[in-house]
């Protein structure tokens, strides 16, 4: 294969590249990069597009990770390309963060080069994974029990920002606008990589700890990959092969995710992400686990992985809990079962009211007629009606009016929250007077509400449950002489 060929047509094919571009291009000094940064800059003049190389000394192995510096910093000046050099403690930011040596030095190099890109102004990062490196990151990924999303493997273009790159994980600031991650030789095997640079007389440098086989991909490539060839010798192409049929379905199943989520999803902010119930449940299982994965990675950006068990959990509370039901997910979130909706958020959220709230215990007299100040930027308008219909007392929709016989109201009404004991006549019940509480359970008042829920009493009878009900005494009726009118609203 001409491998100078093969990539011009992914690049154009896959439109990694573009007239104009300016393309910051990793290089460790290995076959892979030196490869690509030779191939790029024989195409750079013929496409229009301009390199800087980065190479990032990852402060591991010694004496042999100053040479590999040196090659690249040589290389660049022998083929006029401008070059950015840095060097960070990997094993240091390993420790610290408690991560694997191979994801410390992962996340610092994707930082490492966003953060070139930006100080560049380049809108593309170029790496030099080959069709090899796919077949691994599949496997790698099958036998961690990853679904479409693992399986899919590398992608040949991937904006950096889906990488959830943590500020702290490395010392270098990110971008405000992310770079694209390219990869044009993920269709070329590491065999024809290694052809092209013996055939361009490239000098690559060796990096032993690629054969440690104490690291998982290298006991992947030395040890699985080559007994699975003896069961079929072109094992890797249909490794590959997998990834692209399953990225292209991945890629379906996302359209459908984004509008499903348009569909059920209630409310999002940084705390929470709110779902329909009802619409949530009507979804396929498929975009079920798709949705709850979402909101995990919506509200834990750095999340890397939402694992099989914790999604399969969460989706079955979701599907089949009541009221109440709960499920952990990673990151400290909880996926909870309301009485409308599904909601996930960290564990002791709490969602807010839909309109005025009280803190418990608290109590404050209501002027009739007048206004009364509720708190957090709300108020309580009092009003005698002069002249009223039985027509405009049923027509009223607004929650947060109510229309109330006056005599209800003659012994000093207060606004209270819920204590011990508390009963409620609901209208149209006939005069019967559960537990409030019980009555809020059956009325579907979320629990994290109930606490806060002004009560309009008076002569220690609840007459309203603002928001929500109307006592069965104060009720308006044919028998009514006087109505009064209260109305919540917002403080101007």
């Amino acid at each position: 294969m001409n491998v100078l060929e093969h990539v011009r047509d992914v690049i154009q094919r896959q439109r990694l590249l573009a007239p104009g571009d300016r393309v910051v291009v990793g290089v460790s000094g290995g076959p892979d990069s030196l490869c690509l940064l030779h191939v790029l800059l024989r195409l750079s003049e013929p496409l229009g597009f301009e390199l800087h190389v980065a190479h990032l000394h990852h402060g591991a192995r010694g004496e042999a990770a100053d040479a590999d510096a040196a090659s690249v910093a040589d290389v660049a000046r022998r083929w006029r390309v401008p070059l950015t050099v840095a060097e960070l403690d990997v094993p240091g930011v390993a420790r610290a963060h408690h991560l694997a040596f191979e994801e410390a030095a992962r996340r610092a190099r994707y930082a490492f080069l966003a953060h070139v890109a930006g100080e560049v102004d380049a809108g593309k990062v170029a790496v030099g994974h080959t069709g090899d490196d796919q077949a691994e990151t599949v496997l790698m990924h099958f036998l961690r029990g990853a679904g479409p999303a693992g399986l899919r493997g590398m992608l040949p273009a991937t904006p950096l920002a889906h990488y959830r790159l943590s500020k702290q994980i490395a010392e270098f600031p990110l971008p405000d606008v992310m770079p694209v991650l390219v990869r044009p030789l993920l269709e070329t095997s590491r065999a024809e990589v290694e052809r092209y640079c013996a055939e361009q007389g490239l000098e690559a440098c060796f990096d032993r700890s690629n054969l440690d086989t104490t690291y998982f991909r290298n006991r992947l490539r030395h040890d699985l990959l080559p007994l699975l060839e003896t069961y079929n010798p072109n094992v890797r192409r249909r490794l590959q092969h997998m990834a692209r049929v399953v990225a292209a379905d991945y890629a379906l199943l996302e359209r459908l995710r984004r509008e499903a989520w348009q569909a059920v999803t209630r409310c999002v902010s940084e705390q929470a992400v709110v779902f329909d119930l009802a619409g949530w449940r009507a979804q396929p299982l498929s975009l079920q686990r798709a949705l709850v994965r979402a909101a995990a990675y919506r509200l834990r950006p750095q999340l890397r992985d939402v694992g099989f068990e914790h999604v399969e959990s969460a989706v079955r509370v979701a599907r089949e809990g009541e009221t109440g039901a709960q499920a952990v997910l990673p990151g400290g979130l909880m996926l909870a079962v309301g009485y409308a909706q599904v909601t996930i958020a960290g564990a002791g959220y709490a969602p807010p009211a839909e309109g005025p709230a009280l803190e418990p215990g608290t109590e404050r007299a209501v002027a009739l007629p007048g206004t009364t100040p509720v708190g957090a930027g709300w108020r309580l308008e009092a009003t005698y009606l002069e002249a009223w219909s039985p027509d405009e007392v049923r027509a009223n929709a607004e929650r947060w009016v109510a229309y109330l016989d006056a005599e209800a109201l003659v012994e000093s009404p207060v606004l209270r929250t819920r204590r011990p004991g508390d009963r409620f006549r609901p209208q149209g019940m006939g005069g019967h007077a559960p537990r409030l509480t019980d009555w809020m359970i059956n009325a579907k008042l979320p629990r994290a509400w109930r606490d806060g829920v002004p009560l309009l009493v008076a002569g220690g009878e609840i007459v309203w449950v603002c928001g929500w009900r109307v006592s069965e005494v104060a009720a308006v009726s044919p028998q009514t002489r006087r109505v009064v009118r209260l109305a919540f609203g917002v403080v101007a």
